[in-house]
């Protein structure tokens, strides 16, 4: 499955790409993830063999009003070929292409308290200047790390908390022991 994702994503990126389009795919992709992913009874129709090709093309054309011709194109596809499932999949791998193209880079800072704002925008700040993309930054409270500082930048983890330290000291006395 996950390597399904990956292909149906580059194809539709690459489509979207040629036809300077890729903002607008990537915002209805979005949107068609989200729907699916919030209403069962979408899922249900969609995913289920019970319900025929036509019936889920013709839905697609009815819900997606006004949506891009090739999006709606690709969406068709993945039902004639019972892909719609891996929707969810395609979108990971879509949004990663996407932020790749626009040189973002997401940025997580995880503290034990609530930060002042000027700080949480320095260290994106200085994350900007040393990767050279340009970043979304989210921050978010986790008293469960007691103090210190969790990064999360891309795929990398930067733990400078408490919790971890404290839990690396476990492991050494335990192996000394």
């Amino acid at each position: 499955m996950e390597e399904l994702g990956q292909v149906y994503a580059r194809s539709l990126f690459q489509v979207a790409e040629e036809h300077d389009v890729l903002d607008e795919i990537h915002e209805q992709l979005g949107l068609w993830a989200d729907a699916l992913g919030q209403n069962k009874d979408l899922q249900t129709f969609f995913f289920s063999p019970r319900f025929s090709t036509a019936e889920k093309k013709d839905a697609i054309r009815k819900i997606i009003d006004g949506g891009d011709e090739r999006f709606l194109n690709f969406l068709e596809l993945l039902a004639e070929r019972h892909r719609l499932p891996v929707t969810f999949r395609i979108r990971r791998e879509f949004d990663d292409l996407w932020r790749e193209e626009h040189k973002l880079l997401s940025v997580e800072v995880t503290s034990a308290v609530e930060l002042d704002e000027s700080l949480v925008d320095s260290i994106g700040e200085r994350i900007e200047e040393r990767t050279g993309r340009r970043i979304e930054l989210t921050s978010r409270v986790d008293p469960d790390i007691i103090g210190g500082l969790v990064l999360r930048v891309g795929n990398s983890i930067l733990d400078a908390s408490i919790r971890n330290r404290l839990d690396n000291l476990r492991k050494n006395v335990a192996s000394a022991a």
